[in-house]
């Protein structure tokens, strides 16, 4: 696991400063403490910051091939490299190191870019072909490892794995993008392919983008980066149930099986849940000696699930690290704000950052289960939207819009009563088709809510824009109109990449910290898209077949306990310890000055939480983080 970085002239050969291409690298060392290397020659820049996981010895980067011809900087790992590079040797091949990375330059050579089709894991990386003068980007399928991009003014494209590689060029011009606010204020990040930054891109999951160099020293266009894979859900699988959860926990175990290889101490994350302990359990057939596990409790009980996962630790006998965090741990919010680079306000970033904390005092390499909710149909929003859709189906949409359109806009919010009497966000769903309810349930803020927020002369900039157009633009893509099938596609687009993966690869680099996702392989996934999605969800009971698979493997208190999540009490945060951080950051100058949000809205927020009469948790939250972006924004970092 690694961080890359570099800098390509699209118009010539100018020689790039090696003072410059050495800082941009070195901003991200936390991805890659234990080596760093710049290549530099004209018209290119490439590189890397090394955390040593496989061929310790000789898997240095920049990596060249071909008599120098060939170059690449990779951040990631292939878990079919030895396949790889032995059918690459019987092609006539001929490899100097043990490494991953070589694996992919020398697939370059034998099948240009669709050599990413070969490839099962994790991965963001740049081929440099000096031959032909062009520079070739991919991300993996799921979007595991990221992987930013920006062309200057001057021509200049700048990438690397995380966004603050682009800002500290000097070239970027930091102007926030207004749809991107729009974005974050709706989902609590900001998704692909946008960035805070106008002009700054993310390579969307799944997709390669190749430049070519201009001639003569014309401008270059920027290239559209193209799909070269998706899922597709079938759901036309003939297996029976039996069949079919025995097949789905070999497929786990092979998954498994295959994270497994590493040159440096190994382990996994085990919170009790059902992902987690069903990786341990499969890591645990596979190893000779205990698995090592490691787990982060709270004090506060409703928080705490460590007793779970010390079920499972005592079922397969695990070198079984636990430590437990205050409740009031909160303390890391400016650091999340620079690790982040853009606004993120799922709070659960914490305790990940903690576990990652904890895990790295004691291993390299962390297997976790994240992956699981989306792939098998775990979240309880699923059963809902579900529900809905029932309802949705019984009557035409401008029935439902006449009927349920006005129920939702005069029905109060009621947070702080019972939940079957918090009908608002449901009048409101029923009253939209599949993709805007499920967008409408999912988001932090409302869109009504959020027309409130932000000031009329950001709506004006976004030009009628609003966050629902996205998912509306994946769900035309998904192919399939089964109700399960559709959400778990948005969220692969979405929630997945945007939050889940984030989330995870930037509290595990802060760390050094390689964390693989056994629940992501896109083999399995493609596998598990072709079942009925009754066989997901089943009698209200989410991730039915994972649960039935891992049976004979797994406590049943661990597999059908009601769902508790990484969570964090916000609520009581900001109307206690965090009250005055939280007056002081979203009524403080940068957020009244910054011209995005309605002053009195602001205010309305901040009092009606402290004094109680509503709990606006998650839009303070969203705001705080906020506020902590444009300050870390603001000082340069």
């Amino acid at each position: 696991m690694c961080g890359i970085s570099g800098m390509f002239d699209t118009r010539g050969q100018r020689l790039f400063d090696g003072a410059l291409a050495a800082r941009i690298n070195n901003i991200q060392a936390h991805r890659g403490p234990d080596e760093a290397d710049v290549h530099l020659e004209p018209g290119l820049a490439l590189g890397h910051r090394r955390l040593s996981v496989i061929d310790l010895a000789t898997g240095q980067q920049p990596l060249f091939v071909a008599d120098g011809q060939v170059g690449i900087v990779f951040n990631g790992e292939i878990y079919n490299f030895q396949a790889l590079r032995a059918e690459l040797e019987a092609l006539g091949h001929h490899f100097r190191t043990r490494s991953d990375t070589e694996v992919i330059a020398q697939a370059w050579l034998a099948w240009g870019p669709d050599c990413v089709l070969r490839l099962r894991g994790m991965f963001a990386f740049a081929i440099w072909d000096r031959r032909e003068q062009t520079l070739f980007m991919a991300r993996d399928r799921l979007g595991v490892k990221p992987l930013h991009y920006a062309l200057l003014a001057d021509g200049t494209l700048v990438f690397g794995s995380e966004l603050k590689v682009i800002t500290a060029h000097p070239g970027f011009e930091r102007r926030i993008d207004p749809l991107a606010v729009e974005d974050y204020f709706a989902l609590g990040y900001v998704p692909d392919p946008r960035c805070i930054y106008q002009g700054a891109h993310k390579l969307p999951a799944g997709h390669r983008m190749l430049w070519r160099r201009a001639a003569g020293g014309q401008a270059a266009a920027m290239p559209v980066s193209a799909p070269y894979w998706d899922v597709r859900f079938t759901l036309d699988n003939p297996i029976s149930q039996a069949d079919a959860e025995a097949e789905l926990r070999e497929r786990v175990k092979e998954s498994v099986r295959l994270r497994m290889i590493a040159d440096v101490p190994l382990g996994a994350f085990l919170s009790g849940g059902v992902d987690s302990s069903a990786v341990v359990a499969a890591m645990a057939g596979w190893s000779s000696t205990p698995v090592r596990t490691c787990a982060i409790g709270f004090d506060d009980p409703k928080y705490n699930e460590s007793e779970f996962a010390q079920m499972v630790a005592d079922r397969y006998q695990t070198d079984h690290r636990l430590e437990v965090v205050g409740s009031d741990d909160f303390d890391l919010i400016d650091q999340l704000a620079w690790l982040y680079d853009e606004p993120f306000a799922d709070s659960s970033a914490l305790p990940t950052y903690r576990v990652c904390q904890m895990a790295r005092k004691h291993v390299t390499v962390a297997l976790s289960g994240d992956g699981g909710d989306e792939t098998l149909g775990g979240y309880r929003r699923y059963r809902m939207h579900l529900g809905e859709e029932s309802a949705r189906s019984a009557l035409p949409l401008p029935v439902r819009r006449a009927v349920f359109g006005p129920l939702g806009w005069l029905y109060p919010k009621l947070d702080w009563a019972p939940q079957f009497l918090r009908a608002k966000t449901t009048f409101q769903a029923l009253a939209m088709d599949g993709a805007q309810a499920y967008q409408h349930s999912m988001s932090r803020l409302r869109t009504d809510e959020r027309r409130a927020l932000l000031s009329p002369a950001l709506q004006r900039q976004l030009g009628g824009y609003h966050t629902v157009e996205l998912f509306r633009q994946h769900a035309q893509q998904a192919q399939t109109d089964d109700p399960l099938a559709l959400v778990q596609y948005l969220d692969y687009k979405t929630w997945l990449v945007g939050d889940i993966n984030t989330k995870v690869d930037r509290a595990s680099m802060a760390h050094s910290l390689e964390v693989r996702e056994p629940l992501m392989d896109h083999e399995l996934i493609e596998w598990v898209a072709t079942l009925p999605s009754r066989m997901k969800v089943a009698g209200g009971e989410g991730k039915f077949i994972f649960k039935k698979a891992f049976e004979p493997l797994l406590p049943h208190d661990v597999l059908y306990r009601p769902k508790m999540g990484f969570s964090v009490p916000l609520a009581r945060w900001l109307r206690g310890p965090l009250a005055e951080r939280m007056r002081g950051s979203v009524l403080g100058p940068r957020m009244l000055d910054c011209g995005f949000f309605n002053r009195q809205v602001l205010s309305q927020l901040v009092q009606q939480h402290l004094g109680g009469q509503r709990d606006h948790s998650d839009v303070l939250w969203s705001l705080l983080m906020f506020d902590a972006f444009l300050k870390v924004s603001e000082d340069g970092a």
